[in-house]
């Protein structure tokens, strides 16, 4: 291992040698006040970029030539980059936690089930406006094959929009008009594979030798069987192991995931600079955050099960560094959907400042369907701080399906079967428990094992659907409650709240995609209907179902961003003595709130002595329903209530 003193004395001697020859290659192109200011940014970042390549691939005869390539790629992008976009810049290295503030609320959503295409987006920002959306996730929009693109994870090419929804132009005025009305536009990076028709793979395909090394490619099957002796499959039913034959070329190409979509091979260097200039291409079109999606899986070593490796990190450090460089307006967003322990080491202001909280998601479902909080509050306890310039994006649901991605150790704690209860919580959210309110689908359910995950829209999984059907008001009403707890939680308790759009209106279920052949087996497609602007034309009738959630979400996202205590504020989770209660405290500038779910459809009481040992006054007030409390002997929840009780200083 190379001494650090060393390392940082090579760092700067390469950057004396190479600004010069930047200088040289770029004269011109800027004025001299920019370049210094350019220039500068490169000397902070340098050396930590240097060093993590220099890890990654000093030990090659070309590492420098590969080095310079990348600092010319950086330096053209940024001199390409619209002033627009460097004023943004500028703007947010003065703040560079800006999305840690109360009034960040994310949406995602599908550009085409939302809005037709990208020139209707522009006609649904009122919707997204009058919601207090400041943060946008449009799913996959590049170009993607004919026929299986793994719902839009198949990328064909990271610099054309998919011509069903417009074209690159059209994306760039979208995240600018986006930006005018405080919304930040957040796209997929694909940065694990490409689909099988990019250019890339096309030439590899052709016998580019170059290209083929591209990805990862063996003639025969010694080396793919002895990497998948410690492998374990993703999607096993659909595509056994992680290698796919191409007769063309004989080869067996890596394909973790589906055999249209090639892993890419970041050993070689070229490949790291060609997505480097694919990434800064995303950021200079406008967009401010960019969801790293399959994280774990971009470095392989044999003898490993190749997920979560340190080179991983090491490789998103050193886009984080470029990025730093060439656009810092831009952020991070992991979307590691692995176990806790694992999702934490991708948080980081120098790798994601931003990351997706699957516990958390997986866990207030858990609670729901358990109405027992104690796994929740053990397991918040440990594992939702996470570094202080960093943000948690707290969502109920995704495109994706739910899976139990708790820690079986957390489970074991509570003295809880992790295999057993996994199988219950299934069971309960499709609705083969006795009991259940939930109305969800199995996803790529294993009946010998019982092993499944599970789709469906919020509202069917809380009861909406089940109780509309029995035509049963008071579960109706039990089911909207139980809709404002969680989404309750997930503006309240620190981070990006992200609603799936349709959710906020109480969308049901869409059975109707069984009837497209294209989509029919894939139960996830259940919960990403159309959204539904009828229904949404019911949003201010608060005799509907859709104008009660609606509002009620309103009053909820009101009181977050107006509250300082929600703003860059600490989260204590608290033990409220009470098993059907979940507590927390949100502190900021003399400002504290005590946060109480019931996660019960029975009234739950705390206890005086309880509240008076957390500092509560006898009179309490509670901001979501502006009550006043007298909490003298006890404090009462209704079923289901959420409470934001001010606490003081």
């Amino acid at each position: 291992m190379i001494p650090q003193e060393q390392i940082e004395r090579k760092a700067a001697e390469s950057l004396r040698r190479l600004l010069p020859r930047l200088e040289e290659r770029f004269a011109g192109r800027t004025d001299e006040a920019a370049w210094q200011a350019y220039t500068e940014r490169l000397r902070g970042h340098f050396p930590r970029l240097f060093r993590l390549l220099l890890h990654l691939y000093g030990n090659r005869y070309d590492f420098f030539y590969y080095l310079e390539q990348l600092l010319c790629t950086a330096t053209s992008m940024w001199l390409d980059r619209p002033d627009e976009l460097k004023a943004l810049d500028a703007v947010k290295e003065y703040d560079n936690q800006w999305y840690q503030s109360s009034r960040m609320l994310g949406a995602m959503c599908y550009v085409d089930l939302f809005a037709g295409n990208l020139a209707g987006m522009h006609d649904r920002i009122p919707y997204l406006k009058e919601l207090g959306i400041t943060y946008l996730h449009l799913m996959p929009i590049f170009r993607t094959p004919p026929g299986d693109d793994d719902g839009g994870y198949a990328v064909s090419d990271y610099r054309e929009v998919n011509p069903r929804l417009g074209d690159m132009e059209q994306l760039g005025e979208l995240a600018s008009e986006l930006r005018h009305h405080g919304i930040s536009l957040v796209l997929d990076f694909v940065f694990n594979h490409t689909a099988d028709d990019h250019p890339w793979a096309q030439q590899a395909l052709d016998g580019d030798l170059d290209h083929q090394a591209f990805y990862r490619m063996f003639p025969d099957r010694e080396f793919p069987d002895q990497y998948e002796k410690t492998l374990r499959p993703i999607f096993p039913d659909e595509h056994p192991g992680a290698f796919t034959y191409r007769n063309k070329i004989r080869r067996w190409v890596w394909t973790s995931f589906h055999n249209y979509q090639w892993d890419l091979n970041y050993e070689n260097p070229a490949v790291f600079n060609a997505m480097a200039g694919e990434m800064l291409f995303l950021a200079n079109q406008g967009v401010e955050v960019l969801r790293l999606d399959a994280v774990a899986f971009i470095w392989k070593r044999l003898g490993t099960d190749c997920e979560n490796l340190p080179e991983a990190h090491m490789i998103i450090q050193a886009f984080n560094a470029l990025v730093r460089i060439a656009a810092p307006a831009l952020v991070f967003l992991s979307e590691a959907i692995v176990h806790p322990d694992e999702v934490m080491k991708y948080i980081g202001e120098d790798e994601c400042q931003l990351s997706y909280n699957p516990l958390l998601m997986a866990l207030l479902w858990n609670t729901l369907a358990t109405r027992d909080v104690r796994l929740l509050h053990h397991s918040m306890s440990r594992r939702f701080a996470i570094p202080s310039g960093c943000s948690w994006v707290n969502y109920l649901r995704s495109h994706d399906d739910i899976g139990w991605t708790f820690s079986d150790d957390d489970a074991r704690a509570m003295h809880i079967v992790p295999s057993h209860h996994r199988r219950f919580l299934n069971d309960f959210f499709i609705g083969r428990f006795e009991g259940s309110f939930a109305r969800g689908l199995p996803f790529q359910e294993n009946l010998a094992t019982g092993d499944a995950r599970v789709s469906g829209t919020a509202a069917s999984l809380v009861g909406l659907e089940k109780a509309l059907v029995d035509d049963d008001p008071q579960e109706q009403e039990l089911a909207i409650r139980r809709i404002m707890l969680l989404h309750g939680i997930i503006l309240t308790i620190g981070g990006i709240p992200l609603i799936y759009l349709g959710d906020e209106l109480g969308r049901l279920n869409d059975y109707s995609y069984t009837d497209d052949p294209e989509k029919d087996g894939d139960s996830s497609w259940v919960h990403r209907p159309a959204f539904d602007w009828e229904l949404a034309d019911q949003r201010h009738d608060q005799q509907t179902a859709a104008g009660q959630i609606y509002h009620g979400l309103l009053r909820l996202i009101q009181l977050r961003q107006q509250n300082l205590a929600f703003t860059r504020s600490e989260t204590e989770i608290i033990d409220t003595g009470n098993s059907h209660v979940f507590g927390y405290f949100r502190r900021n500038e003399g400002q504290s709130v005590l946060v109480l779910g019931n996660f019960s459809e029975r009234p739950q009481t705390l206890e005086a002595k309880r509240l008076r040992m957390l500092g509560l006054r006898k009179m309490l007030t509670n901001i979501v329903s502006g009550q006043i409390i007298n909490a003298v002997r006890q404090l009462q929840l209704e079923p289901y209530q959420l409470m934001v009780l001010i606490v003081g200083s």
